[in-house]
């Protein structure tokens, strides 16, 4: 058991390390990365498509990875939005990790992007644990999965910087107790800010938008008790290389109350082999799909 939980500190030391690494090379670019987590059917690649078609309106810079096991389903849809958007294919590893994401964007983004959205594998457990070099971490869950998500996946929804709820134009019909979903947040992580949206109704447009160029414009982001209570930071001196090939400048600081949870704990204690960066790739522009594996 001890074999297996040192196997764990370590390959999440290393993801912190290089987590480290890419919000610093994000930072001088002018970049904010933020971190989409859910469940599978939450409604976040809806919501997404509408918030990159509203800032691709509004002239603002953005772009979009998504990571799946399979198909390129997401990235099709995503990039109705007119905006850049690439494809992952994970076969079969559940979450990103940090380095693995870096090597995906070296060559890729453009040089002008203000916001990279990363929807992350459908899954609130192994996803929950890495830190991908963001600057906003944000947590959806749909009126369908009930109201007590939050204390079913602590973690998940304990190193959000912010909650946003999904499929409000069936609140109604499914019985949704927002009172009760809010006091469960609040449980797990005391003071997050918690939107309503609705992608089919339009409730809540922008608002993760607006969010996210707040946090990349120097706003303070939610911290949260989680992070507070087990904040630890691994760079790349401290033994644990990040070899993404990135170039750093001295100097540069990173949105403050990126998520570390130094339990990082895993269903069941489980591991992961993690292919080499680099692999299967799809990007797609408005016109064109390339792909792109992990």
């Amino acid at each position: 058991m001890c074999r297996v939980v040192d196997l764990q500190q370590a390959v999440l030391a290393k993801n912190d390390a290089c987590a480290h690494t890419l919000r610093e090379d994000l930072a001088a670019r002018g970049t904010a990365l933020v971190n989409l987590l859910s469940s599978p059917g939450s409604g976040k690649t809806a919501l997404l498509e509408r918030e990159l078609t509203l800032a691709r309106s509004r002239g603002i810079p953005v772009a979009a990875l998504t990571a799946d096991l399979a198909t390129e389903n997401d990235a099709v849809r995503l990039a109705r939005s007119g905006v850049p958007v690439k494809q992952v294919l994970t076969d079969g590893l559940c979450h990103l990790e940090a380095e693995m994401l870096g090597g995906h964007l070296h060559g890729w983004l453009p040089a002008d992007t203000r916001l990279l959205f990363i929807e992350n594998v459908g899954n609130l457990v192994c996803p929950a644990s890495y830190d991908l070099g963001e600057a906003l971490r944000i947590v959806l869950a749909s009126v369908t999965e009930g109201e007590d998500k939050p204390l079913k996946y602590p973690t998940a929804f304990g190193l959000a910087h912010l909650v946003v709820v999904t499929k409000m134009d069936i609140a109604e019909a499914v019985s949704f107790d927002e009172k009760e979903f809010r006091a469960n947040v609040e449980r797990i992580n005391p003071g997050v800010e918690v939107v309503l949206t609705s992608a089919r109704g339009g409730e809540g447009d922008g608002l993760m938008l607006d969010r996210a160029l707040a946090a990349r414009d120097g706003a303070p982001v939610h911290i949260p008790v989680m992070t507070r209570k087990s904040h630890h930071v691994h760079d790349a001196e401290d033994g644990q290389p990040c070899d993404e090939g990135h170039t750093h400048e001295a100097g540069h600081t990173h949105a403050a109350g990126h998520p570390h949870n130094e339990e990082h704990a895993h269903a069941g204690e489980h591991t992961h082999a993690h292919p080499a960066p680099g692999g299967h790739a799809h990007t797609t522009d408005p016109d064109t799909v390339a792909s792109s594996r992990s």
